[in-house]
């Protein structure tokens, strides 16, 4: 079949607490669960699979995760060597593509159609990556193979953990029909509810939608749910991908109540945020504030200045005026961050900082 694509999505098993086992043999075999702590506030960055297994999974407070499993291990996020093990990973990809697209430290797409082994079959890459990573490594990697980006995202999740599963051509309109609303990579759970109040309960039900139906219902994003549904995905694999924002953001374990307190955070949010821009070589326009109480409420106050901008005095300045125009000198507040968009990569030296007050199948 001329012109189709070949695509492998390769996603590293439980990534952070598989790499904490690996380096600590004591915790194999046990629930381990990577950030926050035991019995005080904090989020879960990850979780092992004997976590998972009483519910356990990313985002989810701490004190969650405790009640869940009281016997589960916490351990702090080591990121340092996180981005290290990715970046091994990351070597062994570019021996195979240049067209390499992470999406995060452990999982990727590649695009192999050509490659450097010359080799025709996708299949027989991906499972040569993942001998490769375990060998190098000693962690395992799932792999879905596919024509296009979409099917070998929802293709790698099949088999996990330490799996692959590969939806040739011929198959992609058979797999879709039978495949659960609620797998679709970009279907969340609200979405899903409300498919399945439409009578939208598998690929096969979406197909049968016409695409001003889904419009209808589901805005510019029914379009999109139109394609898939038949298989069409055409974005290419996008090597290098331009940053849309760089944030940083802090939880804590005892909520904060003071302005003084408050401000004191923000200062420090501030230097590290002005310190990840430098790195980047970048500024922005746009900064914004987010907040979080301990109701779980979640607000952003956003603000677009006339130049651009990267110190923290700056930072600060602007994120403590939003924070006044909330109610967090009211409330107490369990989550403080700010993020800078609107970027723009430039030469910080002749930056000009001014700122104005506001308001397994067949291989193919």
């Amino acid at each position: 079949m001329s012109g189709v694509r070949k695509i492998i999505h390769i996603d590293m098993d439980a990534f952070f607490a598989s790499v904490e086992q690996r380096d600590f043999p004591h915790l194999r075999g046990k629930p381990v669960v990577v950030g926050g702590r035991p019995g005080k506030r904090g989020v879960v960055a990850a979780a092992s699979y004997e976590a998972r297994r009483f519910g356990i999974h990313s985002a989810m407070p701490s004190l969650q995760a405790q009640k869940r499993c009281p016997h589960a291990v916490f351990v702090p996020a080591r990121f340092d060597v996180y981005r290290s093990v990715s970046g091994q990973i990351r070597e062994i990809f570019l021996d195979y593509t240049e067209l390499v697209e992470p999406l995060s430290l452990d999982e990727a797409y590649l695009d192999v159609t050509e490659n450097k082994k010359g080799n025709p079959s996708a299949t027989l890459i991906a499972n040569e990556i993942r001998s490769r990573i375990f060998q190098k490594t000693r962690l395992t990697a799932s792999a879905g193979v596919a024509p296009n980006k979409f099917l070998a995202k929802v293709a790698s999740d099949i088999n996990k953990p330490n799996g692959i599963f590969v939806i040739p051509p011929k198959r992609v309109l058979s797999f879709i029909e039978q495949l659960p609303i609620g797998k679709f990579h970009g279907i969340g759970k609200a979405t899903e509810k409300r498919m399945h109040e439409l009578g939208i309960y598998t690929g096969a039900d979406l197909r049968q939608r016409t695409e001003r139906e889904l419009i209808r219902h589901f805005g510019k994003t029914g379009a999109y749910y139109y394609k898939i549904s038949r298989g069409q995905d055409d974005r290419e694999v996008v090597p290098h991908r331009e940053r849309k924002s760089v944030g940083v953001e802090e939880t804590f374990v005892d909520d904060l109540e003071t302005e003084e307190e408050m401000a004191h955070i923000l200062k420090t949010l501030a230097k590290e945020l002005e310190r990840r821009l430098k790195k980047g070589k970048l500024s922005g326009k746009t900064v914004t504030l987010k907040l979080r109480y301990p109701d779980f409420d979640t607000i952003t106050r956003a603000h677009t200045l006339d130049n651009y901008v990267f110190k923290a005095d700056v930072l600060f300045r602007v994120a403590i005026s939003h924070l006044k125009e909330t109610e967090a000198l009211k409330r107490r507040v369990r989550l403080l961050g700010i993020t800078v968009s609107n970027l723009e990569r430039t030469d910080i030296k002749r930056e000009v900082q001014l700122w104005l007050p506001f308001g397994q199948g067949e291989s193919f």
